[in-house]
């Protein structure tokens, strides 16, 4: 099999995230920190938009952490891994803004009016498909719903385990906790989205049964 000389060539030009990082921080290089915000823009708005539930304000925190990357270039370590800085710096801009929000609004997660599901609509990072059953959004809405319920510490796991699938180590080494920390939070996580999830199916379930078309009897 013949190899590409142009892709080989090209392969000399990728530097890992830590070299652009590197350059960041040395030498203000806007070439390397583009390729950054290239590389985990789409990571970190998913992770921003389901801590918090609101797509338009994870959008806005996806922008304030490379703000805040750049803004503090020189903290980086260079020993240390770019995307577990990251994930860090993302994760408290989460943490700062549920807080800021608790404060104004002084209301619980399991509220649920028509701001919250309206919100939920905007909360699922792809959309269905026109030809998805209405039942599958409802299920999705759950899902998301249950999970903007969930306690900062156990969502932060459930989140970069489930949805961008970070192993434990990983984790760790962004919450800066032991591992075996993580899977006692992501254990219990699971638990509490299965009790949380439990009564909304049930009543999802019931609602299909009592939609669904009556059989003709043919004679």
């Amino acid at each position: 099999m013949r190899t590409n000389p142009f892709a080989a060539l090209r392969s000399l030009f990728v530097i890992s995230d830590e070299q652009a990082m590197q350059r960041v921080q040395t030498d203000d290089d806007e070439c390397a920190f583009a390729q950054l915000v290239s590389r985990w823009e789409g990571p970190i708005q998913r992770l921003c938009v389901r801590m918090i539930g609101d797509a338009h304000g994870g959008q806005d925190l996806a922008q304030e952490t490379f703000v805040r990357v750049f803004a503090r270039r020189k903290e980086y370590a260079p020993s240390g891994k770019f995307s577990t800085w990251l994930w860090r710096i993302a994760l408290n801009l989460c943490y700062d803004e549920l807080r800021r929000r608790r404060r104004q609004e002084a209301s619980s997660f399991d509220e649920v009016g028509s701001k919250t599901a309206a919100r939920l609509e905007e909360f699922l990072a792809a959309g269905p498909t026109p030809d998805e059953s209405l039942v599958d959004q409802e299920r999705q809405q759950l899902v998301r719903g249950a999970l903007r319920q969930l306690p900062e510490a156990y969502r932060a796991v459930l989140v970069l385990r489930h949805y961008e699938n970070l192993k434990f180590r990983e984790i760790a080494g962004v919450l800066d906790i032991p591992e075996g920390t993580v899977k006692s939070r992501m254990a219990e996580a699971l638990t509490q989205m299965n009790r949380l999830l439990r009564p909304m199916l049930e009543t999802s379930k019931n609602f299909e049964k009592q939609n669904e078309p009556k059989e003709s009897l043919v004679i």
